[in-house]
């Protein structure tokens, strides 16, 4: 992890096209603003990490579904 200090109005540029600029320091709390395309998207790290465990879950939904009409499949082919 790269880790920067800046003040107040100072700012940090990734790959040339999104900057980050601390825009206010109040206590513990920190404002930063960020321009970027308008393409890439921008989330908070609790909201990301909510959205890829959704997506897990989903996929492992998916997978449980798969297996069952595959099962099922098999059942309609069995000679009783």
């Amino acid at each position: 992890m790269l880790v920067l200090s800046r003040k107040k109005g100072e700012s940090v540029v990734i790959q040339n096209n999104i900057v980050l600029t601390v825009l206010s320091v109040e206590g513990d709390n920190i404002k930063i603003g960020i321009s970027a395309p308008k393409d890439i998207d921008i989330y908070r790290k609790e909201i990301f990490d909510a959205i890829q465990d959704n997506n897990q879950s989903a996929a492992m939904d998916l997978k449980t579904l798969q297996t069952a009409i595959l099962e099922m499949g098999k059942d309609s082919n069995r000679i009783e």
